[in-house]
């Protein structure tokens, strides 16, 4: 059946590769691990049969990542929020409304993320081969630790290690154990390798990868998913995927024999099999979800009342007025949603949590060009969604995150930290705090003054 031609979506400043291949009912978005590239990975028997076998029951989107195969070179590895935000440009380019979402390995965390966050957009949900969490956590042992992963990054800082078919055929004795004596294949991924990612963008992508920690965010999920694991796999051990499906509320779970992470190696039909019955499965009907994953963000003037009677009512009317056309500025250009204004507060929610950081900090430089000092808060978690409004104990939490805030200070819960892994915005620990009405101690921290505005 074979791809169509590669064609491009625009991501902001970055066009993303893509290609479509089969007409079947259902969109089948494909994630792709730490590389790939659009034309070559898919020209290799193995891959075109998988490819061919998943568009004999749904149209397959597939795309390279940013910095990865054909789609544009960046200066550093994205995000999950700049990630997911790709899926979304490639899915408008591809004329997709809907659509499963299929994260493999490295691709599993921005699927779960668009899929929370996305939710109407998100037919279904699979996992293949994945982690919540990179590195080593006491709730999350099977991981390598940190300074595992750093040992890792110094050693290819200092020598970076060549892409060989003998380097590659050693990898592939953990990767793919079945395909590890193929020469063959060997050479021709090692070629695909060194195509699709540069040593610089493969360090870089680790060091994001070292931060990734979605596990907050699996509770939010409300699409149907479906969690596929190989049972004696050495790259995600087979804890990390029963974990996802323990906590991503109604998930499928199928555990399969074998040992091989790459996907079309081994008994790679059971797999495809499990995906097409998932798919059969879906509701005919969607309804409108009801909840959605954003980051709630709520600003407070400080020492209002002393500056309103100072000013007199007229003058703090100017001046306030000013204030709420700077927030309102900063807002529509960080892609913010007004929700509700209460005097000299705003209540505004985001997509994304980087954004939500960067406009908060661009709302506080804005307002005290004004001469007046501000407070932020944010938080990042699941939101009920009521007509225009939005409520629950995610936006509960933010507004008690504000309040802890000092004065001119943007303070952050430990999720949103979390989700902002690679976004090269700094943060100061401000420890624990109990905050008034929600279960539980809540780490808390500030973002620096240098964090990245633009």
């Amino acid at each position: 059946m074979g791809l169509s031609e590669t064609r491009y979506a625009q991501s902001g400043d970055v066009a993303i590769a893509y290609a479509v291949a089969g007409e079947g009912p259902v969109d089948l978005v494909l994630t792709p691990g730490s590389f790939s590239h659009v034309e070559l990975l898919w020209q290799h028997p193995l891959f075109a049969a998988f490819l061919d076998r998943m568009a004999s029951f749904s149209r397959v989107i597939v795309f390279d990542k940013r910095g990865t195969g054909l789609s544009d070179r960046v200066k550093k590895i994205a995000t999950l929020e700049e990630r997911s935000d790709d899926i979304r440009a490639v899915m408008d380019a591809a004329r997709s409304e809907r659509a499963v979402l299929m994260g493999v390995s490295e691709g599993g965390p921005m699927s779960i993320i668009f899929a929370a966050t996305y939710p109407q957009r998100t037919a279904g949900l699979v996992l293949y081969g994945t982690v919540a969490r990179s590195t080593w956590a006491p709730d999350y042992p099977w991981r390598p630790t940190e300074d595992e992963y750093r040992r890792w990054i110094r050693e290819e800082e200092q020598s970076p290690s060549p892409i060989t078919e003998e380097s590659t055929r050693t990898m592939l004795q953990e990767f793919a154990p079945s395909l590890a004596g193929d020469a063959e294949f060997a050479r021709w991924l090692a070629m695909v390798s060194r195509t699709s990612i540069s040593p610089g963008a493969r360090l870089d992508l680790t060091r994001m990868n070292m931060e990734i920690d979605v596990r907050d965010v699996l509770a939010t999920i409300r699409v149907p998913t479906l969690v596929v694991q190989r049972a004696s796999e050495m790259i995600v051990k087979v804890e990390a995927g029963r974990y996802l499906a323990e906590h991503i509320p109604g998930a499928r779970y199928r555990e399969l024999p074998g040992d091989d992470h790459l996907m079309v190696a081994g008994d790679s039909e059971s797999v495809t099999r499990e995906i097409e019955a998932f798919v059969a499965d879906l509701p005919a009907d969607v309804s409108e979800p009801d909840t959605v994953l954003a980051t709630v963000l709520f600003t407070d003037l400080v020492g209002s009342t002393a500056t309103a009677a100072e000013l007199g009512d007229r003058r703090w009317r100017e001046l306030l007025e000013r204030h709420h056309a700077a927030v309102r500025g900063e807002l529509a250009r960080f892609r913010g949603r007004e929700v509700d204004t209460a005097g000299d507060g705003f209540f505004a929610t985001f997509d994304g949590p980087a954004r939500a950081i960067r406009c908060a900090r661009a709302v506080t430089d804005a307002v005290g060009g004004l001469g007046l000092e501000m407070r932020a808060g944010l938080h990042t978690g699941e939101c009920e969604l009521l007509a225009d409004k939005v409520a629950g104990i995610a936006v509960s939490i933010g507004a008690r995150v504000a309040a802890q805030a000092a004065p001119g200070e943007v303070l952050v819960s430990r999720t949103v930290k979390d989700l902002v892994a690679g976004s090269g915005i700094r943060f100061a620990d401000r420890g624990t705090a109990e905050l008034k009405g929600v279960p539980g101690e809540w780490q808390l921290y500030a973002v620096e003054q240098d964090g990245e505005t633009q």
